[in-house]
């Protein structure tokens, strides 16, 4: 069944539709984003969080299979290639599941702006193109909270792909997706790899109210669409420093 491909905002209206703010049980906000290998998300991330920086906003930074304490037994499974679809899912929960509780949930009470490059939509998208039960993976990352605003950033495949291949020497194995079988030659199983990962993420724009970016507008001007909406939709002066927060009070 062919996948219906959603239509990509053109404008700042299209994409500034108003969503209700969830009720959250603490002052902080959470922005993610999301997106395949070389859909530009990480770029854009990195530009956005030294725009706050700049402006003195109390952030914190996370991104996806970065906790010291499962680092170690993910590299070694990948070495030796013992990675089934599942342990290696558990594997990206467990760590994401420390990071939640060690800092973006401790940083959320704390009022603190969080900035996560990947979220749980990494294992819906990428652990149910391996496989898993897109249902088990709901129930496995129940506990996480949602975020204020979900970025997802969407490439055509072949942009993306190409990105990615040009940059890099070699392509990993399990980032090939060599471990499905899907083709002996790395590069084709990159794409068709992706592929599944990109339709998943596809499918969860309206269930999930990602809000859809344009991947191959030019850095600057997505970054400026990026800004405005991150304006719009959280109200920055309650993470900014005392002195910004007690002038825009005037």
């Amino acid at each position: 069944m062919a996948t219906v491909i959603p239509e990509i905002p053109t404008s700042s209206e299209a994409v500034l539709e108003k969503a209700e703010a969830p009720k959250r049980p603490y002052p902080g906000a959470l922005i993610v984003v999301e997106g395949i290998d070389g859909s530009g998300k990480s770029t854009q991330l990195y530009l956005l969080k030294r725009w706050l920086e700049i402006g003195g906003y109390r952030i914190h930074f996370t991104e996806w299979n970065s906790s010291p304490l499962v680092k170690s037994a993910t590299r070694r499974g990948k070495q030796r290639r013992l990675l089934t679809p599942v342990t290696f899912s558990l594997l990206h929960a467990a760590d994401f599941a420390d990071r939640c509780e060690r800092q973006i949930m401790p940083l959320l009470h704390g009022g603190y702006l969080v900035l996560a490059d990947r979220y749980i939509y990494t294992a819906f998208a990428r652990d149910a193109a391996r496989g898993c039960s897109p249902k088990w993976l709901r129930n496995l990352y129940s506990f996480a909270p949602i975020p204020d605003i979900t970025f997802y950033f969407r490439a055509p495949l072949d942009v993306a792909v190409n990105r990615i291949v040009a940059g890099r020497p070699k392509l990993k194995y399990y980032e090939a997706g060599m471990d499905l079988g899907i083709s002996l030659d790395r590069a084709e199983s990159f794409r068709i790899f992706q592929e599944r990962i990109l339709n998943n993420y596809d499918q969860m724009v309206e269930t999930d109210r990602f809000v859809l970016m344009d991947g191959t507008v030019r850095v600057n001007k997505l970054q400026k669409l990026m800004r405005g909406i991150v304006e719009e939709r959280i109200k920055l002066d309650q993470f900014a420093p005392k002195k910004k927060r007690h002038e825009a009070k005037q």
